[in-house]
Formats: C-alpha cells, structure tokens, sequence
C-alpha cells in the first residue's frame, strides 16, 4: 500500500493534538487509517478494526475506516499522533497512539531545505489480532518539568 499523511484539519502537526477538534477525529484516541473497501475486504478489514501499519522502518496502529473516496492501494493516515513506541511482541517498537512518522523515511528534502520528505511511503496493511495495546495519554509522554526547590 502507499501510505500517505496528509496534514489534518483538527490540528497543526502535533500541536493541540491532545484538543477537542483533533481527539473528535480519532476512534478510542488513535488515528484513523482510510482505505478503499475493496482493499479492506480483500484483507478481512472492517469498520473499527485495528490495523497494524509497517515497514522495514517501524510500524504503527491505526483504527480501520474503508472509504470508497480513497483509491485502490492507498491508506491514509493524518500526520500529529504524539508518538508513543511500545515493544509489541512478534513486531518490535510500534507507536499505539497511530503516528505515521513511524515508518517514513527521516532525512530532509533537500540540505537547502531541510523540509520533510515523510508524507508518502510504502507499508504493509493487517488486521492486528491480539489484545489491543493501550494507548499512551498525553499527561504520561510530555516530560516533567522539575519540581521546584522548597523554599
């Protein structure tokens, strides 16, 4: 499948990702993976399903949402999930909350630029057919700030 992450409108990459207009596009605070229900069907993908999305350079989870507005052989993800690896068993480091930028390629477009080239790439599609893993709250990947010496 070519993965294509295309920029959202409930938020601006990552930012306010934990917000109302961005969670309302979610399905149990995961992103949502588009594909054409021809596709789905040929993979025994239905409405709600959780997909595992990989390549050779990560993997994620998404929820399954078949669109007949999207072609043949795409799936599409919106890019800003926070990133939360977890260890999954039989995969290897996998983001729970559903970032894309999991398994695009991370070098600039040009050393002029230096602007992202990770909107297109190509994974593999599945049903995820274990337990599902939690998703990862915002409140537990923004770092600390230290506390404040008594005084």
């Amino acid at each position: 499948f070519q993965l294509v992450a295309n920029q959202p409108p409930g938020r601006l990459h990552s930012q306010l990702d934990f917000g109302e207009a961005s969670m309302a596009g979610k399905r149990a605070g995961r992103e949502v993976a588009r594909m054409n229900p021809d596709d789905a069907a040929g993979l025994g993908i239905e409405e709600g399903d959780l997909l595992l999305i990989r390549n050779d350079r990560g993997a994620f989870l998404a929820v399954a949402r078949p669109d007949a507005g999207v072609a043949p052989s795409i799936v599409q993800v919106p890019t800003g999930a926070w990133y939360a690896p977890v260890d999954l068993p039989g995969v290897g480091i996998a983001c729970v909350n559903g970032n894309p930028n999991a398994v695009t390629l991370d070098i600039g477009a040009s050393p002029l630029s230096g602007g992202c080239t990770g909107q297109l790439c190509l994974v593999n599609v599945e049903k995820w057919t274990g337990d599902p893993p939690p998703v990862i709250p915002h409140e537990r990947i923004l770092p600390r700030a230290p506390a404040s010496p008594a005084g």
